[in-house]
């Protein structure tokens, strides 16, 4: 059982259990113990994004390497990916995000990053655990000379900038583009806006001054309706929608309509098919994707396999099997020839790329595929429950599944991130997936009263 870390990182309301200082600051000894013990050279790259709580958790994570004689490099707010990105360009020997992703600013989190710009597989998150719960570093405190120092690196995100620049082919730029940016008042506000306009892009920013507070409130990636409005009030191209830590990507064509990963996916997979660089000709998703992807790979003349939820768990499959290119229906898009983990703002660059390349508009590329009817839920809850747990469950699934058929499918799982149980349904009647869901929401409902659902439909 897991004590400390979810399905991405450590994650939890700020300053209280996980992500109090306390924590933090053993998980910062925790990751200097891991690396000292390992290589030489002992640094830590520590950047996070715009949250109020990033300054408590920074400080305590920074003084916790500091005490196990490693030293620390801050950069201060900057995307998810951009942190793999200096991690790697510095030779570190570790990368820490403070960042709870997508959630509202309450919320924080512990991502961390190995030498090679990956995240962490679940068995070093395992034994950072057990070194906190356990004695075994208590006897470690170098003193005198022997302790870290901080050091902060002002040029990161130029840095991080020109790293972007040079994914987007050489041959063209976006003058004549107009873009609208929504940077979800998150890390990407002082990068993104740069990286387009220094291409030539005509750029319409929204929700770039964060307070602390606004991070991923009613803008950004969540809440692409907004972005999506914009970008028909001012006629622009295309609408850009990061989250907070800038590692996810939603897009709005040229008329206002909103388009997910997973049409991204199709997309940036059919041109990565043509030009052979689709490695074994496969894509990687989860299994949240939508079965229209599938169709529309094998109509490609590749295939898509799946993988549990979590950009993570994309990312360890390519590895292992030789993939290139993968992500979520969220809009974590992963160009392994490019970088380690999901990045928002250079998978923004690669659309953009093959809009110029064809000369077409995203509504006409985005036609690749067609969506089976879905429908998300969630229902927060107020415990944790195990869906195996809830009386009467596999019989009420395995009905549903019957009366679905094999047009379909049902998946219910708890939220790695959040007290929240995922219902999805997919199938070709919309009416009845609709209904099956709220069955199975109810059912959540019964175990836990105080349970409130949100939904959304694509």
């Amino acid at each position: 059982m897991r004590k400390l870390f979810g399905t991405d990182g450590i994650r939890g309301v700020a300053n209280t259990y996980p992500m109090n200082i306390e924590i933090a600051m053993q998980v910062g000894r925790a990751i200097a113990f891991i690396v000292k013990d390992k290589v030489k050279g002992h640094r830590i790259v520590i950047g996070k994004d715009t949250r109020i709580s990033g300054y408590m958790i920074e400080n305590a994570l920074a003084a916790g390497i500091c005490s196990m004689g490693v030293d620390v490099l801050l950069v201060g707010p900057l995307p998810t990916p951009g942190i793999a990105f200096i991690t790697t360009s510095m030779r570190a020997d570790a990368g820490v995000v403070i960042s709870a992703s997508h959630n509202l600013f309450q919320d924080n989190g512990i991502k961390i990053f190995s030498s090679d710009g990956f995240k962490l597989p679940d068995e070093v998150e395992a034994h950072i655990e057990d070194l906190i719960f356990s004695d075994k570093m208590a006897a470690l405190r170098p003193v005198a000379a022997e302790v870290g120092k901080a050091t902060r690196i002002d040029d990161a995100r130029g840095r991080y900038i020109v790293f972007l620049k040079n994914t987007f082919p050489k041959e063209y730029t976006l003058d004549g583009f107009h873009i609208v940016l929504d940077c979800a008042n998150g890390a990407t506000y002082g990068v993104a806006p740069w990286v387009f306009r220094e291409l030539g892009a005509k750029v319409t920013p929204l929700a770039i001054t964060p307070d602390g507070k606004n991070i991923n409130h009613q803008c950004g990636a969540l809440h692409p309706e907004h972005m999506a409005a914009k970008v028909k009030e001012v006629g622009a191209d295309i609408g850009l929608a990061l989250d907070g830590d800038g590692d996810r990507l939603i897009v709005s064509d040229e008329h206002g309509r909103i388009v997910d990963g997973d049409h991204i996916m199709a997309i940036c997979a059919q041109d990565l098919l043509r030009r052979r660089k689709l490695k074994k000709k496969t894509l990687v998703a989860t299994i949240m994707s939508n079965m229209g992807l599938e169709v529309a790979m094998e109509k490609m003349g590749g295939r898509m396999i799946r993988t549990g939820v979590g950009d993570r768990y994309v990312v360890e499959c390519m590895r292992h099997k030789g993939f290139s290119f993968g992500g979520e229906q969220s809009g974590h898009l992963v160009f392994l020839d490019h970088i380690t983990t999901g990045d928002g703002i250079l998978a923004s660059l690669q659309l953009l790329a093959i809009m110029k390349k064809h000369n077409r508009p995203l509504s006409e590329l985005s036609g690749i595929m067609e969506s089976f009817p879905q429908v998300l839920k969630n229902v927060r809850t107020t415990s944790t429950i195990k869906v195996d747990s809830i009386p009467g469950f596999h019989t009420t699934l395995k009905g549903l599944e019957q009366k679905l058929g094999k047009s379909g499918r049902i998946l219910v799982r708890p939220s790695g991130t959040e007290p929240v149980i995922r219902v999805m349904v997919e199938g070709q009647d919309e009416r009845m997936i609709h209904e099956i869901a709220d069955e199975l929401c109810d059912l959540v409902r019964k175990v836990d009263r105080g349970g409130q659902e949100r939904g959304s439909v694509e």
